[in-house]
């Protein structure tokens, strides 16, 4: 398998190129590529390129929507919505941000809901954006249903991540997670079955309810909860925030997310902003401080997502970069 070495400013214009030439606005496509090239300078390969192709068809075919206008309103005092109207969530959480960073410098806390989106992919994406806002960002959501619930053999809910962000005192971010409620994320077990590997033994079952190593299997099956009830807890938890307080879509109700046809995704996402110091003040800085450097005084340890390094270019299979561009310059 050839590799290939690409400017990480070439992905994100190939990326909004193709999105454009099947249908998306320009600004929507700019949002889309934004979030494409983060995620593969970050080597998220599942939430990168792996994805464009799967947004043009959709586009094509109307299962998303390229050109619609996000709607934002403010509920209530600290609550902001945003209808995203079955157009992606990156754009809609574009729009909605600024209103919900205004909010949670006034009262301490705001919460963001993201309506009636395509799937958001990489949900660190979105609290690290908060984080470099100077706040704390959670976040949830859900997709379609992949993880049976302990002693079961049929799912009900989605691999449903969970991501935080931390801002630093200095500014960007001290650290951050972004991690599913699964005990794997489903695009692993896609590009394992591609790939002709099997998986490891705990991360999926078969349609009996087996522990299974094959990735057809458990294509077949269901995938796992990580950490049996203690993560099924957290990933109905997100099902919660996601879907019912969001007025978007349960897991059991969404069709394939990389199917090109068919309805709208119609997922939900939320977001909790709360501004780290608002009520300790200076000794939010003074806690993170300790927990920090009582990490990384041990020499293999680290808090995730706090050693990260800017890169400009990134190292891609070759077949992935010739398919962004082929679709980049073509409208079929």
């Amino acid at each position: 398998m050839s590799h290939i070495t690409v400017e990480l400013d070439a992905i994100e214009a190939t990326s909004q190129r193709a999105l454009v030439r099947h249908g998306a606005d320009e600004w929507i496509a700019l949002e889309m590529a934004k979030a494409i090239r983060q995620a593969e300078s970050v080597g998220n390969l599942i939430c990168g390129l792996y994805y464009l192709e799967s947004y043009c068809k959709q586009l094509q075919t109307g299962r998303v929507n390229g050109s619609v206008k996000p709607d934002v309103r403010m509920l209530k005092l600290a609550s902001v919505q945003v209808n995203a109207k079955f157009g992606f969530a990156q754009p809609a959480f574009a729009r909605g941000l600024p209103i919900a960073l205004e909010t949670v410098q006034q009262c301490g806390t705001c919460s963001l809901a993201i309506c009636h989106a395509h799937t958001c992919t990489s949900l660190g994406y979105f609290t690290e954006q908060i984080a470099n806002a100077g706040y704390i960002g959670i976040g949830f959501t859900n997709a379609s249903a992949v993880v049976a619930p302990p002693g079961g053999n049929r799912a009900v809910i989605g691999t449903n991540p969970i991501a935080m962000s931390v801002p630093g005192k200095a500014g960007g971010v001290a650290f951050q997670f972004d991690q599913s409620t699964s005990a794997v994320a489903l695009g692993k077990i896609t590009m394992a079955k591609a790939a002709g590997e099997k998986i490891p033994l705990g991360w999926a079952i078969d349609k009996d309810g087996v522990p299974t190593t094959d990735p057809e299997a458990a294509l077949m099956g269901s995938l796992v909860s990580t950490g049996g009830y203690k993560g099924y807890g957290f990933g109905l938890m997100a099902e919660i925030l996601a879907a019912a307080v969001t007025g978007s879509v349960n897991s059991v109700d969404v069709a394939g997310l990389k199917v090109p046809d068919g309805k709208p995704h119609d997922l939900g996402q939320f977001y909790f902003l709360v501004d780290p110091t608002a009520v300790s003040g200076d000794a939010f800085w003074e806690r993170l401080g300790t927990l920090t450097e009582a990490v990384s005084a041990q020499p293999d340890a680290r808090l995730p997502g706090s050693k990260r390094l800017p890169v400009s270019a990134v190292t891609i299979e070759q077949s992935v970069w010739g398919l962004a561009q082929n679709l980049s310059q073509r409208t079929g």
